[in-house]
């Protein structure tokens, strides 16, 4: 079978979303009022609440979202077939993840900004705010670590990638300027900027000296106790993190738009241009799936655990925690949260499909395919680097080489990660500082001094444990607790804008109907894990870390939805919980 025609019929899926049922939402279920005054203009700092160009905070708010996870998830996922992948990455994008991330929006925007967590409090209570931030707090600090282990080991595999990611820092900061703060037209800055940073990569793929390779310069790969009795690929591995984490400090406490904004909006530049060339090239060269559309028999079933394997690029609850912790500080106008929102949720969905197509079109034959996704685990091991060589593939088509092609997109998907890590560590600093204030430690309140919890606690996490992979992969150890976290985090998210809805006299169905779904599959999957693969009493050895966080975190998400079918049907009790918020 052609690719072009899952691609044309997936893409019209998403644009009848988009002008269709995003409409809907906005009209009859959301009701945004151009008039409404914005936090950002309300609680306008400079810092935190900037008023923002829709199209910038776009640019934010799908960076920040998307990092590499809508190609992980997807390229695993191929374990099972194109076709499961494909319906859940369409379906779930335009009835759930749209869905949830323009409510999230919405919903933290009618309520001062305020995070979803915060947002459980009011509409849930006391408790089960406390639970919910555990739960983000967890969610937030494996992606801390385990996103700054991999932009590490890409500049460590892909030294020529260095360059064009630093040169992006000045270039954003020049752009912040001259755009944002002086409000120059965007189109001239935004291809210089992408000129320069293509222009970088294919100097550097084809000159070596121009390559930061840390492992190199510490003499090789067999060199040997280079720094802390670290061999030289260790060293190398030390020396990115603390550069990376130093970075991130700064960059999560500076003003959003010096270089937060300006950043993540020539990020979604590259990545809408990237996407236009994989695109391009698979009309061009026009390839034939080879990979099955289901395997049958796999020794891992799809039903449940593919909803909670592919996240982002169909649904995030990490996705509600930006929308709520920063895009809701900077929305200009109320109206302006379906651009950011919905369409949001439909570029990731187009980067999860361009990835499954990339995959699916790879393998020369169905037995190569078969042979490189053995099993579950090969999935996982072979999925990214299937991606970068069937996208190279793809890019081939327009007569880009595939050196050039490879460092093109591990570039994109290193400025991805680094915006998610930037956004992540600003996030974890608004929790601490919520629970500061929660437990009457105003010091934990303070930027500067949440900042540097944050960046101490995902250090420690990154190096002291052994998550598997080697020295710095301690966020590994607790990753197979993210699919069902993040998934958890999006039910209950979508429960929290239900009950809002509800309070107000609307329809819920849009948001209960995609709630109710991902939350019995997830608790299915999550159940299935603790009891069965953690707990030693299946086929797996017992792993007591993650048995007693996920029985924790699988006991509070319980502890929380009986809360809110509680209020569910005693509407009296959440208007008098509600109005007590706004009163007290």
């Amino acid at each position: 079978m052609n690719a072009i025609w899952l691609a044309l019929c997936a893409l019209a899926v998403f644009a009848a979303g988009w002008f269709g049922y995003s409409r809907f939402l906005a009209r009859h279920i959301y009701r945004l009022d151009p008039d409404y005054v914005t936090p950002a203009h309300r609680y306008r700092d400079g810092v935190d609440f900037v008023p923002t160009n829709k199209w910038i905070l776009w640019g934010h708010h799908f960076t920040s979202v998307a990092g590499a996870a809508p190609i992980v998830g997807p390229a695993i996922a191929m374990y099972w077939g194109w076709g499961p992948a494909i319906v859940w990455v369409v379906l779930g994008t335009v009835f759930a993840a749209g869905v949830h991330d323009f409510g999230a929006l919405v919903l933290s925007v009618r309520h001062r900004a305020q995070s979803v967590g915060t947002l459980a409090n009011r509409l849930v209570g006391r408790r089960a705010k406390l639970l919910f931030l555990f739960i983000i707090l967890i969610l937030v600090l494996m992606v801390n670590a385990v996103f700054a282990w991999v932009i590490a080991n890409l500049f460590i595999g892909n030294p020529a990638s260095v360059l064009p990611v630093v040169l992006q820092v000045p270039i954003a900061i020049w752009f912040g300027y001259r755009v944002i703060r002086r409000g120059r037209r965007m189109l001239m800055p935004s291809l210089f900027a992408l000129v320069v940073m293509y222009g970088t990569a294919v100097l550097t793929t084809r000159v070596e000296w121009l390559q930061i390779d840390f492992v190199r310069w510490f003499g090789g790969a067999d060199a040997g106790g280079v720094l802390f009795g670290l061999d030289a690929t260790g060293a190398a591995f030390l020396t990115w993190i603390g550069i990376l984490l130093a970075y991130v400090y700064v960059a999560s406490t500076l003003p959003v738009w010096k270089l937060l904004q300006p950043r993540d909006y020539i990020n979604a530049q590259q990545l809408i241009f990237g996407l236009a060339i994989l695109y391009a090239g698979l009309f061009v060269l026009q390839p034939a799936v080879t990979a099955p559309m289901y395997v049958p028999g796999t020794e891992v079933s799809w039903f449940p655990l593919l909803f909670i394997t592919i996240a982002c690029g169909a649904i995030s609850g990490f996705h509600g925690l930006v929308a709520s912790g920063t895009s809701s500080k900077q929305l200009d106008r109320e109206t302006d949260a379906r651009s950011v929102g919905y369409l949001g949720a439909i570029g990731e969905g187009t980067l999860a499909l361009i990835t499954i197509i990339a995959v699916a079109t790879l393998f020369a034959t169905q037995a190569e395919f078969v042979s490189s996704y053995s099993s579950f685990a090969a999935a996982g091991n072979a999925g990214v680097g299937n991606f970068v060589m069937g996208a190279s593939q793809l890019a081939g088509g327009l007569g880009i080489p595939a050196d050039v092609a490879a460092t093109v997109v591990a570039l994109i998907i290193v400025c991805f990660a680094a915006t998610t890590l930037d956004s992540a560590v600003r996030l974890l600093r608004y929790i601490i500082g919520e629970l500061g204030v929660e437990y009457h430690a105003p010091a934990l309140a303070r930027r500067h001094v949440a900042t540097s919890i944050a960046v101490g606690l995902t250090a420690l996490l990154v190096t002291l444990p052994d998550g598997g992979r080697g020295f710095g992969s301690g966020g590994y150890l607790l990753w197979p607790l993210f699919g069902t976290s993040n998934q958890l985090l999006a039910g209950i998210t979508l429960m929290l804008i239900s009950l809002w809805l509800y309070r107000l006299g609307r329809n819920p169905l849009p948001t209960l109907i995609p709630m109710t779904f991902l939350l019995v599959m997830t608790v299915w999957a999550m159940f299935e894990q603790v009891v069965f693969s953690w707990s030693g009493l299946g086929d797996a050895d017992a792993q007591w870390l993650l048995f007693v966080l996920g029985a924790m975190i699988l006991g509070f998400a319980l502890w929380i939805l009986l809360e809110a079918v509680r209020l569910f049907t005693n509407r009296r009790e959440l208007e008098a919980l509600e109005d007590a918020r706004d009163h007290g």
